[in-house]
């Protein structure tokens, strides 16, 4: 039977959420960039693109391809909007899109044994798209090519002469229009002759094609990619809803986009145009440009008050900003730092991100809130000698039996009910009750209720560094090798 004969074969959706976003700083960090953040309404970005692909009668349930220093963060905002995942692959180390689709194809045939094949919807996580009708359209219509056995790629309708995009020019009139050439980003008067010419799209990096097509292509043209996918794939261990890939071997995997490795070599690649509001948000000019604004061309997003401003993005997060003869200004405000910058200097931020790094300076990598598995906590205030956290432990979850070296522990429970382990005692605390661990004690908490529990930690000794911790962890599983069959292609 022809695999590609049917128009019933469903699409697994496949999130790349591996980006760090630096040119949004300081919102966007290396562990909380900005796919995970709530940048154009009420849910994050990641929240954003899961919805798109959350119709069961045309998606099977998304795999996510993620950073495994952001898997809890993953899970945490998937299951927010109650989407269920396929699964949620860790990358030890960023190998760029070619061997992050390769994995999950992998995995997708996998999982899904019932079936000889499923088309591979290639999404980023960072990416608005405001028009999902027109998104919906063109996924239908990409739908076509992939059974044909064609590898799809979405060209974006270019609205105006863009330097910051590559472009994919295309040949013919037709829906599934023949790749002719992928072109990297052009200068000014290159972008302009583009638009003037009709046949060059914007390259939105988004993808629809069979898994097994995928990797068929990907042994032709990149072998050292393939093996090394398959074989990090097949040794794979489970750790709680996560698969891990197995470092050693990832990490031997060459660095390469699709487009590199296989768009710009096949003789299958076709374009659907899509015309959907699309933006990859690369920049806090680009979140302006999409945002509502007032009559002076101001987008105002929190506590903000302005006299006399005009075509700025200013963006309040817990503090009151007042903005007083301002033009063409990028203002934003984190828990720990701002951003002054002229808006159309916006792509430089990413220059700041590098001196923060050259500096080993925390601001670079993380915020003041760290999400954990088991819930999250968030740095309020500290000194030469204590660090004071507030600390929120999800229903049901629990903190890791673990003791410290150089430093004691004050726990006050402000909200809910802790089950605390305190060396050999195990005893409930409930608003406005608190307990001491002592330096070298072995402790846990745990939220047996069923509301968040909230509470104020206080950390004081000679050493208050995270590393200072003996952790008591659970074992993990080796995921099952399928059969060579299900696995592996044969040639």
């Amino acid at each position: 039977m022809d695999l590609f004969s049917t128009n019933c074969m469903k699409i697994t959706p496949v999130i790349m959420s591996g980006g760090t976003g630096s040119r949004l700083w300081p919102q966007s960090r290396a562990l909380y960039p900005k796919q995970f953040l709530p940048l154009v309404n009420s849910k994050t970005m990641l929240q954003n693109t899961l919805e798109r692909v959350l119709d069961r009668g045309s998606y099977n349930n998304a795999i996510i391809v993620a950073n495994e220093e952001h898997r809890f963060i993953v899970a945490e905002q998937s299951r927010q909007i109650a989407a269920d995942l396929n699964a949620i692959i860790l990358e030890p180390v960023g190998r760029n899109t070619a061997p992050a689709v390769a994995v999950a194809a992998f995995h997708a045939i996998h999982s899904l044994a019932n079936e000889e094949d499923t088309l591979l919807l290639v999404l980023a996580a960072d990416h608005v798209i405001a028009d999902l009708g027109a998104f919906q359209s063109a996924v239908q219509l990409a739908r076509a090519g992939a059974q044909a056995n064609k590898l799809v790629t979405f060209g974006i309708v270019p609205t105006h002469p863009e330097t910051g995009y590559g472009y994919i020019k295309t040949s013919g009139i037709q829906v599934l229009q023949p790749v002719e050439q992928f072109v990297e980003k052009p200068d000014q008067a290159t972008a302009e002759q583009y638009l003037a010419a009709g046949d060059y799209f914007w390259n939105s990096g988004m993808f629809l094609f069979s898994a097994r097509r995928y990797l068929e292509e990907l042994h032709n043209f990149q072998p050292e990619i393939y093996s090394c996918c398959q074989q990090a794939y097949q040794q794979a261990t489970r750790d709680m809803d996560f698969i891990r890939l197995d470092s050693a071997l990832f990490s031997q995997c060459p660095d390469d986009s699709i487009d590199y490795a296989i768009m710009e070599k096949t003789q299958d690649a076709v374009m659907v145009p899509l015309a959907a509001n699309w933006s990859d948000v690369g920049s806090w000019s680009a979140l302006w440009e999409i945002a509502d604004k007032d009559k002076y061309d101001n987008a105002l997003i929190g506590d903000v008050l302005i006299h006399n401003v005009s075509n700025c993005y200013i963006r309040s997060e817990k503090k009151l900003i007042a903005g007083i003869g301002l033009h063409n200004l990028v203002i934003t405000e984190s828990d720990d730092a701002i951003l002054i910058a002229h808006k159309d200097r916006s792509q430089d931020v990413k220059e700041i991100v590098g001196q923060l790094k050259a500096k080993s300076r925390a601001e670079a990598k993380r915020h003041r809130k760290v999400y954990r598995p088991w819930g999250y906590h968030d740095v309020i205030d500290g000194g030469e000698r204590f660090l004071v956290k507030r600390i929120t432990v999800n229903p049901g979850e629990t903190i890791s039996k673990q003791m410290h070296h150089h430093r004691a522990e004050h726990w006050i429970v402000v909200q809910g009910t802790a089950k605390v382990t305190q060396g050999e005692k195990t005893f409930l605390l409930t608003e406005n009750q608190s307990t001491y661990i002592p330096i070298g004690e072995v402790h846990a908490l745990e939220n047996p209720g069923l509301l968040p529990l909230h509470l104020i930690e206080v950390h004081t000794g000679s050493y208050l560094g995270e590393d200072d911790i003996t952790r008591f962890k659970n074992d993990i599983n080796r995921i099952k090798n399928s059969s060579p069959a299900e696995l592996i292609l044969q040639n």
